[in-house]
């Protein structure tokens, strides 16, 4: 009983450290950025989403609808959401705007983009983990809060100037 004890401890010990660890190099890391005038694709695994190709059934979120909101007043307005949400802006630009978001207990870093595509008026979003498989869905949460923050917020904006 005693052998069992300490294998369980030291398989616990082991877990914890490796977790630290993937918090490490999940901090270290960098941002994705954008290809070609896109965001990227998501990798094969299930811990990001990306509303850039409906084709990947699997990580596809659909874009923000901007709904004839002006793009830079809507990426200051999503700037200022994701800092709400406790994330902080690594890069802005005229069309893209991209952020982290860290977990509590081990420092784990997922990446938000955001892309504007003004002529289809929608902001395209991509927000995935650096490392890992899994995210118990926390990414697709997070993309979905954030929409539905700014449709309340711009939907707001537009009642107090009529």
């Amino acid at each position: 009983m005693k052998t069992v004890l300490v294998i369980l401890v030291c398989l616990l010990v082991v877990v914890i450290v490796l977790l630290f660890v993937l918090g490490v190099m999940s901090r270290s890391g960098k941002l994705p950025g954008m290809q070609d005038g896109a965001l990227l694709p998501c990798p094969n695994t299930p811990n990001c989403v990306c509303s850039e190709y409906a084709d990947d059934s699997r990580h596809f979120i659909e874009p923000i609808d901007l709904s004839g909101n002006d793009v830079s007043e809507s990426l200051g307005m999503l700037k200022a959401l994701i800092r709400e949400m406790g994330g902080s802006v690594q890069s802005e630009q005229a069309d893209y705007l991209a952020a982290t978001f860290s977990s509590a207990l081990f420092g784990f870093v997922d990446d938000l983009e955001l892309r504007a595509d003004p002529s289809a008026g929608l902001i395209h979003v991509r927000s995935a983990s650096r490392v890992g498989r899994g995210d118990q869905g926390v990414n697709r949460k997070r993309v979905e809060t954030l929409k539905a923050m700014f449709m309340s917020r711009a939907a707001g904006q537009v009642d107090q100037s009529e």
